[in-house]
């Protein structure tokens, strides 16, 4: 539900290919299905095709893409969405974030800024189910970095034993929320 200042502001997180993009182009059509305003936010700026594949997304489910060029700075597109989103009372923002690696301090340090800059009700860590036990580093120091609050965990249909899911929820004490 959104909050009753809106809008929600949700911060995607998590390293390369992941699932971060497609896990909001999903999150994003079901919060339509339950009545909410949704907008979304290409702070992927660096990622080639990135801010194309989230427009495709947002074209399908017909959602507007708050975007500027590529290469530019990832906190200033999401500030610009939750500005958008303030102006039409859209109830929810979904920021979309580069993939980075746990251990590259300066992409840590944007996404920190990011998070400054607008302030999420809530921060996802989207982590792959088949990365076995390397996703429990990169959850533990994306938690530590940004303050995670809840849990993605992809390709889940693809991983057998379904461990890293269990894993992560115990390590980090955070909800699976998909």
């Amino acid at each position: 539900r959104a909050a009753p200042s809106r809008p929600y502001v949700i911060l995607f997180v998590g390293v390369n290919g992941t699932g971060k993009t497609t896990t909001i182009a999903k999150l994003a059509g079901w919060l339509r299905g339950q009545g909410l305003s949704v907008v979304l936010a290409a702070s992927d700026t660096f990622r080639a095709g990135a801010i194309e594949q989230l427009l495709v997304h947002g074209e399908r489910l017909g959602i507007r893409v708050v975007r500027q060029q590529a290469g530019s700075d990832p906190a200033a597109v999401a500030f610009d969405a939750v500005v958008h989103a303030k102006a039409k009372g859209i109830d929810v923002v979904l920021v979309d974030t580069a993939g980075r690696q746990h251990t590259n301090e300066n992409l840590i340090a944007e996404a920190q800024k990011i998070r400054r800059v607008v302030a999420p009700q809530m921060t996802v860590f989207v982590g792959d189910a088949l990365s076995g036990h390397d996703v429990l580093e990169q959850a533990r120091l994306f938690d530590r970095a940004l303050g995670i609050d809840g849990l993605v965990v992809t390709k889940l249909d693809a991983d057998t034993k379904g461990g890293a899911a269990l894993s992560l929820a115990f390590a980090t004490k955070k909800p699976i929320l998909f």
